[in-house]
């Protein structure tokens, strides 16, 4: 279970997080052309296995900040009281694994890989990481691409289509279990479904999102990278969740709850997304000048992200009438199954595939359509509620 702030809305960071998504998506840009060695020199600041960067130590830092204040608001033993809520519980964990992993990879291969491809480049290429734990020569075919040498390192040159589709399957396995609580809150909901559902998602991302994310980016044909899935599972998710749970527990031990909640909590409020804008500076510091030359290609992935979210939406929404589910529990079950956590795709992104790929690229565009998309559909919930039982 999180606790919420009390003042019972967006603060400004998430109120206007897509104006902020904006400034950073210029300032990155301006930092790529005025200083390109910048964000250069911070990105091979990594920690390397066999010569090969496999943890980029500032995003590493700034994924951490993204992720510890939402972990440390979870209260665990929330998580055994799921069962007294089978049918929302259910229908969210049906809609989050089951659904949405396929939709997403379906209607981005789709977009980017059929009716878009021709936009985006039949022959455009993006140069990719090779992943931690392959074995493949300069040349070499691997993944659907070729292995080159760049500045030393060995890396992959694949199609870019595919690069966004890497980035996509990325967002489609991380269920939202951050701003959702905000998105619960605004629709009405019931917070305990949905304060119960970040607890457990959380913990399921240590099992699925890796072996998901491996299968389906081995369908597309991209690099199969299973130790770093691993690797980034556990330093992204499980090392802010136990540091999270540990710090909880000492925290109220010896300041007491009441201490946690108003002080300590409220701090903690901005810091997420002030690491997440970090980060993004850092990301558009690479592909500003791709950007510049090709404007149309925020649109080209926003497209297919924007379909998903709302079929996602109106699946869950649907079978939440189907199960004559309450107003209440239903309005979440579909917010949390149209959400994304993308703290989580673009660290993953960023570590697998490098700052500078397209697959992070496509990560962070859904960061940018994020908040407009889930604000719409909180006012579509709070205009149907009478579709629903309302107690």
């Amino acid at each position: 279970m999180t606790e919420k702030d009390n003042s019972k809305g967006l603060s400004i960071f998430e109120k206007y997080l897509t104006g902020w998504v904006l400034l950073c998506i210029g300032g990155g840009i301006a930092l790529g052309h005025i200083a390109p060695g910048v964000a250069t020199r911070l990105d091979s600041m990594a920690i390397r296995v066999n010569g090969a960067p496999i943890v980029s130590i500032p995003i590493a830092i700034c994924l951490f900040f993204m992720m510890y204040p939402i972990m440390v608001k979870i209260d665990f033993a929330e998580v055994l009281k799921a069962g007294k809520s089978i049918k929302p519980v259910g229908l969210t964990l049906f809609v989050n694994w089951a659904i949405k992993p396929f939709t997403m990879y379906a209607i981005s291969l789709l977009f980017l890989g059929i009716l878009f491809k021709g936009f985006i480049g039949t022959e455009a290429r993006d140069i990719v990481q090779l992943p931690y734990g392959a074995v493949a020569e300069v040349g070499e075919e691997y993944g659907g691409g070729t292995v080159v040498l760049v500045d030393g390192d060995k890396k992959l040159d694949v199609p870019l289509w595919r690069s966004y589709l890497a980035g996509c399957i990325l967002l489609g396995i991380a269920p939202c279990t951050a701003m959702v609580l905000v998105w619960g809150f605004l629709a009405r909901g019931n917070d305990g479904h949905t304060l119960v559902m970040v607890a457990v998602n959380s913990l399921l991302m240590l099992f699925l999102y890796g072996p998901l994310g491996g299968w389906l980016l081995g369908v597309s044909e991209m690099p199969v990278p299973w130790q770093a899935l691993l690797l980034s599972v556990s330093v992204y998710v499980a090392l802010p969740l136990v540091t999270g749970y540990f710090s909880r527990k000492w925290i109220i031990a010896h300041k007491g709850e009441q201490w946690f909640k108003e002080k300590f909590l409220h701090v903690l409020t901005p810091v997420t997304i002030v690491a997440l804008l970090i980060t993004l500076v850092l990301l558009f510091s690479f592909k500003g000048k791709k950007i510049l030359s090709d404007p149309l290609t925020i649109l080209w992935i926003a497209i297919p992200l924007f379909i998903q979210t709302n079929l996602i939406f109106w699946l869950a929404y649907g079978l939440a009438k189907i199960l004559n589910l309450q107003y209440r529990d239903a309005a979440p079950a579909a917010m949390i199954g149209a959400s994304n956590h993308f703290e989580v795709a673009i660290a993953t992104a960023a570590m697998l595939f490098g700052l500078s790929s397209g697959a992070a690229l496509a990560t962070v565009v859904g960061v940018l359509i994020e908040v407009p998309v889930m604000l719409m559909l909180v006012k579509i919930c709070l205009g149907t509620q009478s579709w629903f039982k309302l107690k």
